[in-house]
């Protein structure tokens, strides 16, 4: 392979990343990882080279609707198969030249170069051409796509119609933030230190926070650097979790000695938040993936954390259940993700209209197995990171209407606009994910 200055080296292995994700349908999440085992690695061993490889790919994700729009006016005729890596480098090039703002002239240079590392040295007159002529003919280029709704929005038709179905005038600012680069929201791990104190610690090393004053252990950073050189991350002080998550935790209300289930618990975010808002909790986490639930106990370990975590499937509990009712249930269901495309903004590529039906079928049935192991006077709740009522409102209101021991819950006005018997907060409000919560007592 032709050796490559670290520029070319980290847009080819973006561009590596992106044709995973664009052309072979892999998630964002199991495709980022390949940049530290990408033929390039040994090129990207400053931090700085991986960091701009990693954003790359989330800026180009974040844009695709867009960019390939782009390249379907810039292009006389489309690349052939093989040659994916190459369109995928483009797209890199146009989210670098548009969304980050870098400097044309590196750009263009470092996306040439990077033909050569891709072993594609015949097509590096193209890209030149490529992007030269979009800094040339940027405003007509983006006026002749300014009709293009799934461009102008970055989400894909049949997303982009239920939106405004079922949110309005707000469904433009709902897609808006799904668009953009997501703070980091942290939550302080109360059984080892106190927000006053970590906020300190925070301002020490000059990183810059903002406190939700209705959540009493999150904390919000602009800026998103790395997990793990946060102040006393090694030593389990904090975890990283969106604020609207958090709220499922507090939903749920549950007290010291307390038997709880987390179902669905992987990778075990909900699982610790729960553990350390109460003593003493009894809970059973449980998650049908294993390669998922192996996260848990690291995570757990890390902050000073236990619980038991079993493999087991939510609809069988015949298979795991011991009998005991439980006085709480999380249920974090599966669902489209579509409330937290600012976070994986892959998501807008591979999800399809075909899978919502699934999916809320999948949701009803793991609602119907929960619901008697819960005792008397327990409370359920419901969460996902959907924003369309189909998994979220209308499938908790079809759930009460067929229990007559099931009776919905109010909560504070900050989990979100009230949606049927559940509360729905849409992506940026409050600067945190779309999240929809139900909280069901029994009877």
């Amino acid at each position: 392979m032709i050796a490559a200055t670290s520029g070319a080296a980290s847009r080819a292995a973006a561009a590596r990343v992106l044709a995973r994700i664009r052309f072979d349908g892999e998630s964002l999440r199991t495709a980022l990882p390949r940049l530290a085992d990408t033929q390039l690695a040994d090129t990207l061993l400053d931090s700085r080279d991986r960091s701009l490889a990693e954003s790359s790919v989330f800026a180009a994700c974040r844009g695709l609707f867009r960019y390939e729009a782009l390249l379907a006016q810039l292009l006389q005729k489309p690349l052939v198969r093989s040659d994916a890596d190459v369109h995928a480098l483009l797209l890199v090039g146009l989210a670098q030249l548009d969304a980050l703002g870098m400097p044309a002239h590196g750009v263009v240079d470092a996306c040439v170069a990077a033909t050569r590392v891709l072993n594609k040295p015949r097509l590096a007159g193209l890209v030149n051409a490529i992007l030269r002529r979009f800094i040339r003919e940027r405003e007509s280029l983006c006026l002749a796509i300014a009709g293009n709704d799934e461009a102008r929005c970055n989400h894909p038709r049949w997303l982009i119609d239920a939106l405004r179905s079922a949110w309005g005038d707000d469904a433009q600012n709902a897609m808006q933030a799904g668009n953009q680069q997501p703070p980091l929201w942290l939550r302080v791990n109360r059984r080892r230190t106190d927000v006053a104190a970590y906020c300190e610690m925070l301002a020490a090393a000059n990183i810059a926070y903002s406190i939700d004053p209705d959540l009493p252990y999150a904390l919000c950073l602009p800026q998103a650097p790395p997990a793990r050189s946060l102040p006393g991350w090694d030593a389990g002080l904090v975890s990283v979790q969106d604020s609207s998550a958090q709220r499922a935790a507090l939903a749920l209300q549950a007290h010291p000695g307390m038997r709880v289930l987390d179902a669905c618990a992987a990778p075990g975010g909900k699982t610790a938040a729960l553990l350390e808002e109460a003593d003493d909790l009894d809970l059973l986490a449980i998650d049908a993936d294993p390669t998922r639930l192996v996260r848990i106990a690291p995570a757990l370990a890390r902050l000073g954390l236990q619980a038991s975590v079993v493999a087991a499937e939510v609809e069988h509990p015949d298979r795991w259940w011991d009998g005991r009712p439980f006085d709480r249930i999380l249920l974090d269901a599966p669902c489209s993700a579509t409330g937290i495309l600012r976070r994986q903004p892959d998501i807008r590529w591979h999800r399809r209209a075909t899978d919502i039906a699934p999916l809320v079928a999948l949701q009803e049935r793991m609602l119907a197995a929960l619901w008697p192991l819960l005792g008397p006077g327990g409370r359920l709740v419901y969460a996902t990171c959907s924003i369309l009522p189909a998994e979220n409102a209308e499938q908790i209101d079809a759930f009460v209407a067929a229990h007559p021991d099931c009776q919905p819950l109010s909560l504070a006005a900050h989990f979100g606009r009230a949606a049927g018997r559940g509360y729905q907060r849409l992506p940026g409000e409050g600067n945190g994910d779309g999240f929809f919560i139900a909280a069901l007592a029994r009877g």
